[in-house]
């Protein structure tokens, strides 16, 4: 806590996420009202400097209306990485990315510019341009497997826990450690784009992994801190190459934004274009990944499909039931012949009060996320003139991100056919000892 800030959360020098201009800051109180009543920090946000506390989401700078609080920038360090003749740069972009981009140029809140999207980092000088939404094809792979595992064997806790959220991640490891071993070993889908873009592409490719740089456009601030994590070095242990990091920058959406208005592209000036191969398609339940409900939903169409042997039916391919600005949505179903109860949160504090009434226990697969609505509201997606990003907003981007899902021709991540080469030449199967090595991880305590 500043001196002369006293109804603010502090902010550490070193912080990985966010930083903070003191002169600029006007003592609100927006920014501890968001870290307390829903991120539910508590007292943690006022007056204690050890940063182990925050959780990295950068809430706090999109409620701060003097923009004292921002999400910290690498774009420039990318920029010279582009500039050096013996450096690739490899980059991938999330699902939200593409329906907030375009706010950033004007026009209709939530427009899915993915194409436009797709040609501004190729013409920003990107030599490979990835979808993040195959590795959520991915995720959807690996994490949908591992419950299945734990759900019709009973090897394993139950409810498990998604782990795309880097933030939900070190709030349960902080202030939940019973719960560690529940949460799902896959890493998200940014992890492991690049832990894959560093062994697997490379190999395909016969690029040195070394001269590789992997960059995430996020909409998320907390994805710098997890590609910071200790043991997201897959890479480097697949190589034996001491100091390889999966990936090397994450930069967010505004960043992107700004980076483009630096060079002078106009996102509506540009033609459309696709994403590189091998690593470039992705099933519209990737794309909904980024909506509160949409990882759960994609989950649910791979489970229903292996368990029932058969083609999801419309219901579970507009799963309704997990979808909407609801804090809280539960479902059931049937796998099989056993019987399925799902929960689906945002915000950290109703996950908490959930964990500490144990009402969690009456689930067995939960989705939690820290941003409102999920990541199409994470701290890196452009701002609007008022404060908060209104519920108009964010539904007009969960909105956009159903109808692409609806416009793809696959829609269910078994049916990705770039995820299966990648089984049939690389992996092996989900959850083998090679997909275990690259595609998941270990928490702990830090309590």
């Amino acid at each position: 806590m500043d001196d002369k800030n006293l109804n603010c959360v502090f902010i550490a020098a070193n912080h990985p996420s966010v930083q903070k201009d003191p002169s600029l800051c006007a003592n609100c109180g927006h920014c501890l009202s968001v870290c307390t009543e829903q991120i539910g920090l508590m007292h943690m946000a006022a007056g204690n400097k050890d940063r182990s506390f925050c959780i990295n989401c950068g809430q706090c700078t999109a409620v701060c209306p003097e923009k004292a609080l921002y999400v910290r920038r690498h774009w420039e360090l990318v920029k010279e990485a582009v500039k050096d003749p013996d450096k690739v740069v490899i980059i991938s972009a999330a699902p939200s990315v593409r329906v907030g981009l375009g706010e950033c140029f004007g026009g209709e809140k939530g427009r899915f510019v993915e194409g436009k999207m797709v040609s501004a980092l190729r013409a920003l000088g990107a030599d490979y341009v990835l979808d993040a939404a195959f590795a959520a094809d991915l995720t959807v792979m690996e994490e949908g497997t591992e419950f299945l595992k734990r759900f019709l064997t009973g090897k394993g806790p139950l409810p498990q826990f998604t782990s795309c959220c880097p933030s939900w991640v070190k709030y349960a490891e902080t202030f939940h450690p019973e719960y560690v071993n529940h949460l799902s070993s896959a890493k998200s889908p940014i992890s492991m784009q690049g832990a894959l873009i560093k062994t697997y592409f490379a190999k395909e490719k016969g690029i040195d992994p070394q001269t590789i740089v992997s960059v995430a456009i996020a909409p998320c601030a907390a994805k710098k801190a997890e590609i910071a994590r200790e043991e997201m070095c897959s890479s480097s242990m697949y190589w034996k190459i001491p100091g390889l990091r999966d990936n090397d920058y994450v930069l967010t959406t505004a960043e992107l934004a700004e980076w483009m208005d630096q060079q002078g592209l106009d996102l509506d000036s540009l033609e459309p274009s696709e994403f590189d191969g091998l690593m470039g398609q992705s099933s519209g339940a990737g794309l909904i990944f980024g909506n509160t409900g949409g990882v759960m939903e994609a989950a649910v169409r791979m489970a229903y499909s292996a368990v029932n042997r058969q083609d999801p039916p419309p219901f579970i391919l507009e799963y309704e039931s997990v979808r909407g600005m609801e804090q809280v949505k539960c479902a059931s179903l049937l796998l099989g012949e056993k019987k399925l109860n799902l929960a689906v949160i945002y915000g950290t504090k109703a996950a908490h009060e959930m964990l500490e009434s144990g009402e969690i226990k009456k689930f067995d697969f939960v989705e939690v996320m820290t941003c409102p609505g999920g990541c199409i509201s994470g701290a890196g997606q452009p701002g609007c003139k008022v404060v908060p990003v209104p519920d108009s907003v964010r539904n007009a981007r969960i909105r956009s991100l159903y109808g692409a899902d609806q416009m793809r021709k696959i829609r269910n991540a078994l049916d990705n056919g770039e995820v299966k080469t990648l089984y049939d030449t690389f992996l092996g199967n989900p959850m083998s000892p090679l997909s275990e090595q690259l595609l998941h991880t270990h928490y702990y305590s830090r309590a």
